[in-house]
């Protein structure tokens, strides 16, 4: 399964990559900002993004909204620290499939990225 990590810190971008090493997953494509993001899903075609909030550039909020105007399907999961119950329903009305907020377990990671894959198949 390619997956597609969108975050601007490195260090949360391997702590992910870890995590879904463990999980089996290997097919990894890594992006450090929204904009950065847009150019690569096309080559890549992504089965599942992973997409931090707060960005430069172009925030992953902002993101997901211009990659479910070409994608309405492909699932995705916010990894971020924003909490508040109202940016986690933007998350959602913009088209997010879940929802995980910083810091997370491994763990919990899994369980999201599993409950997510069962939802959409």
């Amino acid at each position: 399964m390619k997956i597609l990590l969108v975050d601007d810190s490195k260090t949360m971008r391997n702590i992910q990559k870890a995590v879904l090493n463990q999980l089996g997953y290997t097919e990894i494509e890594e992006a450090c900002d929204g904009q950065d993001a847009l150019s690569k899903v096309g080559a890549f075609a992504p089965e599942l993004l992973l997409v931090n909030w707060n960005m430069p550039n172009m925030d992953g909020l902002t993101f997901v909204k211009k990659y479910r105007e070409r994608d309405k399907t492909t699932p995705i999961i916010m990894v971020t620290t924003e909490s508040e119950r109202s940016r986690v329903i933007d998350a959602i009305k913009a088209g997010v499939n879940n929802y995980v907020v910083k810091p997370f377990t491994p763990d919990l990671l899994a369980q999201r990225i599993a409950e997510t894959l069962s939802k959409a198949a």
